[in-house]
């Protein structure tokens, strides 16, 4: 048990969104989270793993070898 849990609140500003966007990530089960009574709580590494499951890496293209023609 080694994992920080965050508010909403706390999750949003690391996100730089408003707390909406992460209450709606619960309210679809698209991230996952911990309820403690009436609070709500996201693991760090549950945002961890969303930004890594939503971080799309740009495509290399191999340079061509000669210039456009006119």
């Amino acid at each position: 048990m080694t994992d920080r849990y965050l508010s909403v609140d706390q999750v949003a500003a690391l996100l730089g969104t408003t707390t909406r966007f992460p209450r709606r990530l619960i309210e679809e089960r698209r991230i996952r989270y911990v309820k403690v009574g009436r609070h709500v709580r996201i693991p760090a590494s549950a945002v961890d793993e969303f930004i890594e499951s939503h971080t799309i890496e740009p495509i290399r293209r191999p340079r061509a070898r000669y210039g456009r023609a006119a």
